[in-house]
């Protein structure tokens, strides 16, 4: 039986039905008489909300009680209980007490914050009001909750309105901060407490200007006599010694260090190292570079590199420089610039005492006698050792045996490895090192605390754990766009503004193609190109698209598989074209609803091309190695050498061993050729890939 007769409900609630009626219909139900039906789980919740009463309006009770003496015949014996109820809820006077309290629990020009979903007896105390009149309020708005039910955030919102209190939502780094003080996790230092620490450097610049062999020339210029010969593992981070000073490199991506590593507001990184080619300038990946530092607020050193070359032109690069808001010291300005030679080995030193020099300048201090508090630098599982993560300590000293939390990560350390790889019991400020012991592999950027004890660590990673819930949560409800649901969002409202990021095999197709997809017009939808470059699709620029809720568009370029991994998990609509006004025409026909494209494109797999072998016939035969998917013989292949499109067609033959296949998996090597194509390299993708009819 799901329902109950309010007559039974009254009987229960030790009142007539006339009494009870009266209050239900204070609350806004709808009820005819004594024999309409109520919902067991409505009548539940007016039970629920009459003993709340009770107890938490104790000062209206003791008011009505003489009051309900009066008016009682003196020969009625009811128990006090009951009687309380009655006299709670019995006639219009009772309620109208009940309507003034909710009156003066306005609070007009309070403010309150909240991280999300929240349950209804924390919203009361947040708002510091009775529990009753927050469930009264909810059922008013047609919300059945209990106390201890989670109602969403803008539900509780619209609740603190009624009450005349400002509830905003929390940022997620908000939501960060109050959890770490919550735990006492971190904590601003003594100034008396703090020592120099070593600076940390993050080198950055445009692809094939020499980042690697500039950190390559650091590392073996700066390694001690003991050390030399030995093999360097790859951490992510390393330090080397100048002038018996420590300078700690991070070999990551320089865009990763400035954005997903900011911690707490501030970024990892001290010191940022532009590296620009001598021959060649200011490329867009080095204005990338420019912005991201200059966003984290970080001083630029300019190492001029590759002055060996006959065509080094100094005094254009600083010009180019000056274009970018960076002026040279020599020029009057205050960006140090040092032409070096990663190549030769040359101004290496000079490179580094420039370093040494900002560093100085900057004050860089912590303090090591606390407890750790780093970042993750990189995380991955290994086979043997199980999850492994590197760390740079930035305050306190890091210990073997210390409890550590990072995210939703826990454990105690079993183990710690400098960037040498030799086993070491501990470390302070400014250090890279491998850790072994945590619970699950940590997400690269996050906190990672030392604490306490077991007990905080495992609070702290549920915390986490729950807020990760809740914002799976939240990105679940809310779909990316796309172009197939994009005439209909803009119909409903969601979507005054269409972004794109457009990625090209070069920079021409790249701003036609912009300029194109800029002069479309509608009247209720702006287009925005958000970002374009030169280049196969990364996982940044999903990344970038995620974030901002927009279509990816390359022109005769391809996602890798990182980026089509990324785009799945982000559910990010990534379009490829080899015609431009294909790409036009899809999201002008997406604009006004009229997209119908019945011919899909179905990706196979993707091999690389380990070696090339040449036939007498003169053509060229590729040994591929299948990386995911399948590559098959009847299908369209793609050949892509970074990313980019350079032959589209079908295969001419392909081969297992000296046997013809049908398809070869993933983790097979074969033989392929392609149709009238012979300009295969070593390093080059093959993409198979089918066309078939979808209906709409």
């Amino acid at each position: 039986m799901t329902k109950i007769r309010v007559y039974e409900l009254a009987k229960e609630l030790n009142m007539t039905s006339k009494d009870l009626m009266a209050k239900i219909e204070d609350l806004d139900m709808d009820i005819a008489s004594h024999m309409s039906s109520i919902e067991k789980e409505d009548a539940a919740l007016i039970k629920e909300l009459f003993e709340v009463s009770e107890e938490s309006d104790e000062d209206i009770i003791d008011d009505l009680d003489d009051l309900e003496e009066d008016l009682k015949p003196k020969k009625e014996h009811k128990s006090s209980k009951n009687a309380k109820d009655s006299k709670k809820i019995k006639n219009d006077k009772d309620s109208n007490d009940f309507k003034e309290v909710n009156d003066e629990s306005k609070k007009d020009g309070v403010n309150i914050e909240i991280s999300g979903n929240i349950i209804v007896k924390d919203l009361a105390e947040k708002l510091d009001v009775n529990l009753s009149q927050v469930i009264t309020k909810l059922i008013g708005l047609g919300v059945m909750a209990s106390q201890n039910q989670e109602i969403d955030a803008d539900t509780a919102i619209l609740i603190a309105e009624e009450f005349g209190v400002t509830a905003t939502l929390m940022e997620p780094e908000d939501i960060e901060e109050e959890i770490i003080e919550e735990f006492q996790l971190d904590f601003e230092d003594d100034p008396k407490e703090l020592i120099t620490r070593p600076p940390v450097v993050t080198v950055m610049g445009h692809v094939d200007h020499g980042k690697t062999s500039l950190l390559d020339a650091i590392r073996e210029t700066h390694v001690t006599s003991g050390e030399a010969g030995g093999i360097t593992q790859h951490i992510g981070a390393y330090a080397v010694k100048v002038n018996d000073k420590k300078v700690v490199f991070l070999d990551t991506p320089g865009h990763e260090a400035f954005t997903s590593m900011r911690a707490r507001g501030a970024s990892i990184t001290d010191i940022a190292i532009l590296v620009v080619a001598a021959d060649d300038g200011v490329m867009p990946q080095t204005i990338e570079a420019i912005n991201h530092a200059k966003a984290a607020n970080v001083p630029i050193i300019v190492a001029i590199n590759k002055i060996d070359k006959p065509t080094a032109n100094l005094e254009r690069i600083k010009q180019e420089l000056v274009e970018n808001n960076l002026l040279p010291e020599d020029w009057g300005g205050d960006t140090i610039t040092v032409p070096v030679s990663a190549k030769n080995r040359e101004n290496i030193d000079e490179l580094l005492d420039m370093v040494l020099l900002v560093a100085e300048m900057q004050e860089l201090k912590a303090n090591p006698n606390r407890n750790a508090v780093g970042t993750i630098i990189e995380a991955q599982l290994d086979k043997g050792k199980g999850p492994l993560a590197t760390v740079l300590v930035q305050k306190g000293t890091l210990s073997a045996g210390d409890m550590v939390v990072s995210g939703t990560a826990s454990g105690r350390i079993r183990a710690m490895l400098d960037d040498k790889g030799k086993r070491i019991k501990k470390v302070g400020p400014s250090t890279p090192v491998v850790i072994l012991g945590l619970s699950e592999v940590p997400s690269a950027g996050d906190l990672l605390f030392s604490v306490d004890d077991e007990k905080t660590a495992r609070a702290y990673a549920e915390k986490k754990r729950e807020l990760n819930r809740e914002e799976q949560l939240k990105s679940s409800t809310s779909t990316k766009v796309s172009l197939e649901d994009l005439f209909e969002r803009i119909k409903e409202g969601e979507i005054k503004d269409l972004n794109i990021i457009i990625k090209a095999d070069v920079r021409g197709s790249m701003e036609a193609l912009s300029q194109s997809l800029a002069k479309l017009d509608h009247e209720e939808v702006k287009i925005n190109i958000i970002h374009g470059g030169v280049g196969g699709i990364t996982e940044n620029d999903i990344m970038l698209a995620s974030a901002s809720n927009a279509i990816v568009i390359g022109f005769n370029v391809r996602p890798n598989l990182n980026a089509i991994e990324t785009s799945k998990r982000e559910q990010v609509d990534v379009r490829t074209y080899r015609v431009i006004y294909e790409a036009i025409e899809d999201i002008q026909a997406a604009v006004k609803g009229m997209l119908a494209p019945t011919i899909v494109e179905e990706v196979l797999g993707r091999a690389q091309v380990r070696q090339t072998f040449r036939l007498p016939n003169n053509s060229t035969i590729a040994g591929i190695y299948v990386l995911n998917g399948k590559i098959a013989r009847n299908g369209k292949v793609r050949l892509l050498r970074d990313d980019i499109v350079i032959f589209e067609g079908s295969v001419s033959s392909l081969k297992r061993f000296k046997d013809d296949a049908r398809e070869v998996a993933s983790g097979y090597e074969a033989g392929l050729g392609l149709e009238n194509y012979n300009d295969i390299k070593e390093g080059d993708m093959i993409e198979a890939y089918i066309l078939k009819e979808v209906e709409r």
